[in-house]
């Protein structure tokens, strides 16, 4: 069965790794040109198992769709695509293109389905190997995988420690049903489908009036990125790696409540918030022992 695959960053060198470490028969892999200097990992794991490499600005390219079309492949396997991939390539395969998608379609269609789940204060999620037609996030199910999303879970813990290392193992285990003739494709209820476009930094401005633990999950799902954000003395501050706490303050919600040398606290609606990490804007991220050294932070700032 000849294998393309189009992908980019870890995962998709992971799931490279894999389907060679499995003995299948890769014939090119497609990754977006070089930025910058710095050159893709699923590159330079193809350049190193001497496997056919190309990289095309876009993928509806003419050269690229005649490209992929000229390789005569059995199955096109997408890990990891942020490019719009043509009809031209996803139906030329003989066996079809299966795609990864780090949710439980039909819920969660989109660009930041890792995020969203948390943010909304869902309590499981998981992923789906699908075979994509031409909507976004539509096509049939090959298989899906449930994770619980943990009160300490963030988007970061989510992927890297759940959906991630599942998502590899998920992507080979649907490689070999469609070898073996085995792989459904089970429709999606489209009457149930959910949506949600990418999570931006002004889709997680923290609303200090809103109860407790929609604050927390917003900072959850946003960390590491986009970053839950408010204002503090005229300048944008993200927040990460926070906790709830119980406490209750009598200072007005979004009150910066109590200073310690790791953290602190701000007044929240049904408990105090915890916070042990922030990023300024246009600055990197510190923990708020670092922070305090260069950054005036007194009890009764208010954070808007």
């Amino acid at each position: 069965m000849r294998i393309a695959i189009i992908g980019q960053s870890d995962f998709g060198k992971d799931v490279l790794d894999a389907l060679i470490k499995d003995q299948k028969d890769i014939v090119g892999v497609f990754c977006p040109p070089d930025k910058s200097g710095r050159v893709d990992p699923i590159k330079e794991s193809a350049q190193s198992h001497k496997i056919d490499l190309y990289q095309f600005g876009r993928l509806r390219n003419q050269d690229a769709i005649k490209t992929f079309l000229s390789l005569n492949v059995d199955l096109c396997v997408m890990a990891f695509v942020t490019d719009i991939v043509p009809m031209e390539i996803i139906n030329s395969p003989n066996l079809g293109t299966i795609q990864y998608h780090p949710s439980l379609l039909p819920s969660h269609r989109g660009p930041s389905s890792m995020n969203w789940p948390i943010i909304m204060g869902e309590k499981e999620t998981g992923l789906s190997i699908f075979w994509p037609d031409d909507g976004l996030d539509t096509g049939p199910i090959l298989l899906q995988k449930k994770v619980e999303i943990e009160d300490i879970d963030t988007l970061g813990t989510l992927y890297f420690k759940k959906l991630y290392p599942m998502g590899v193992d998920a992507l080979i285990e649907a490689v070999n049903l469609v070898s073996n003739n085995n792989a459904p494709k089970v429709d999606q209820d489209h009457s149930a489908a959910t949506y949600e476009g990418w999570c931006k930094s002004e889709d997680t401005k923290i609303d200090w009036s809103k109860p407790a633990i929609e604050i927390y999950n917003l900072i959850r799902g946003s960390d590491p990125s986009p970053g839950a954000n408010t204002t503090l003395n005229s300048q944008k501050i993200s927040f990460y790696k926070s906790y709830l706490s119980s406490e209750i303050s009598e200072m007005p919600y979004g009150t910066i409540s109590k200073i310690n040398q790791t953290s602190f606290n701000v007044s929240v609606n049904g408990g105090t918030l915890i916070v042990e990490r922030v990023k300024l804007d246009g600055n990197p991220k510190l923990y708020v022992s670092d922070f305090l050294k260069d950054h005036a932070l007194e009890v009764g700032d208010i954070l808007k």
